[in-house]
């Protein structure tokens, strides 16, 4: 089934290319289907960038999935038009008023700061709240996940001695669980961060699974026990040139940055980085959005007697 973009949106003519099936708003409105209505907050600077990565991964399931894109309100972003963000995003404000099945939120650029530092914090915890009772499941990534760890289960995070970036080797601690079905015992994935969160204290949280970790990386897949938050703290999304762009664009800046890690072939930054990760950045999205959202969230949301009434 296709995934469902606004028309025109620039991502879309990548996706034909790639054989994803794509289908424009006007011709989704004829289909006689009940679609999965997944709200992604882009917080990444590189908007256009981050869009075509994660609607190539919503649009590789049997699901036929409308997207919506969330901006913050409280921050204007430097690195896309605004032209763009008028034409394919919306506010807070414009949505709230909805229910969604999933919501996806992304990294951001704003790790090193503490989180009441960020200047949208206090909007970001107010979409958060709003998604526990308007929302299905909610999927973070990176910095996403480390703030739905510190807002929603009082765990911070520690910068590390130096960035951790590279393809890591990953174990999963529980293959039954519904998220990591199909996963390989060992798995790799791209991290790319300066900061991490306690893996014990992730294991000793009461309402907290640990799902997914490496001996050299630390957390990547928590869940919560009541599987309505899915914390993913690296980049399954991510290109293979991803880490490349970012690694080049480190050292135009002047950082003291090392050559991220098991990445380029023979670590010869001159050889083209092969996408080691695929397969489990497909499965994972394909089973969050299967178990996770279209077998739990409900037909008609306007039926839902518990849903809690959101004021702002």
């Amino acid at each position: 089934m296709p995934i469902n973009i606004p028309k025109h949106l620039p991502a879309g003519e990548r996706l034909k290319e790639e054989k994803i099936f794509v289908m424009e708003e006007d011709r989704a409105k004829t289909q006689q289907i009940r679609p999965l209505n997944i709200l992604v907050f882009n917080l990444m600077p590189e908007k256009e960038k981050t869009e075509l990565q994660l609607l190539r991964l919503l649009g590789n399931t049997p699901l036929q999935v409308n997207v919506t894109f969330l901006n913050t309100a409280t921050y204007e972003s430097k690195n896309v038009s605004k032209s763009h963000l008028d034409t394919f995003y919306q506010t807070f404000d414009e949505i709230k008023h909805r229910r969604y099945d999933g919501l996806i939120i992304t990294g951001a650029p704003v790790e090193k700061m503490d989180f009441e530092a960020v200047g949208y914090w206090e909007e970001i915890k107010t979409i958060m709240d709003w998604a526990n009772a308007n929302v299905t499941s909610i999927m973070y990534i990176c910095w996403g996940a480390q703030a739905a760890l510190y807002h929603h289960f009082g765990i911070g995070k520690f910068e590390l001695p130096k960035k951790c970036s590279g393809i890591y080797s990953h174990v999963i601690t529980d293959l039954t669980v519904d998220l990591v079905r199909g996963f390989s015992d060992e798995y790799v994935a791209p991290h790319s961060r300066h900061t991490s969160v306690s893996i014990d204290e992730v294991r000793a949280h009461p309402n907290l699974r640990l799902l997914s970790y490496s001996d050299n990386a630390g957390v990547f897949i928590v869940q919560s026990k009541n599987n309505k938050h899915i914390m993913i703290t690296g980049h399954l999304e991510y290109d293979a040139s991803t880490l490349s762009d970012e690694y080049y664009r480190d050292l135009e800046k002047g950082d003291e940055i090392e050559m991220p890690v098991n990445y380029f072939p023979y670590d010869d930054s001159t050889k083209a980085p092969k996408n080691t990760w695929r397969a489990h950045s497909h499965l994972l999205f394909y089973n969050w959005l299967n178990y996770y959202v279209y077998q739990e969230t409900p037909y008609n949301w306007h039926f839902v007697e518990d849903a809690i009434e959101f004021h702002i």
